[in-house]
């Protein structure tokens, strides 16, 4: 049942950081002055509060914007590259990454994606995706 279980959730794990990717594209292309979003609540924000922001773009699913936790999982989004204009920064690059909550038990492989679109993972559950998905 465990084993059933981790496969689930490695499921879900893939396919929330794919959603996340998406989120990013759409993000960048509703703010290109901001470039891609630094944070899951960037993506994230209550649809009931209004239209979306900048700050919070509703592109995701509110609960996974504001714990990062997910079936079993922990999400993050960290930016990478940035330029400046007038003192405004446009972020060119990010990293997702999604890793299990307890290794072995939630899941085995950790799961990474950046601006590329490629999702990989980390056999030893951690952020060191080198291994593509097939």
């Amino acid at each position: 049942v465990l084993k059933v279980r981790k496969v689930a959730s490695e499921t879900s794990a893939m396919q929330t950081v794919r959603t996340i990717e998406s989120a990013e594209v759409n993000y960048s292309s509703t703010y290109p002055v901001n470039g891609y979003a630094c944070s899951l609540a960037t993506l994230g924000g209550d649809p009931g509060s209004g239209a979306a922001t900048a700050q919070a773009a509703q592109m995701i699913d509110p609960a996974l914007a504001a714990s990062g936790q997910k079936n079993g999982y922990t999400f993050t989004v960290t930016c990478g590259g940035k330029t400046t204009d007038d003192g405004h920064d446009t972020y060119t690059s990010y990293q997702i990454t999604g890793v299990p909550q307890t290794v072995g038990r939630t899941g085995d492989r950790g799961y990474c994606s950046d601006q590329n679109g490629d999702i990989k993972y980390d056999p030893a559950g951690g952020t060191n995706c080198t291994e593509p998905v097939q």
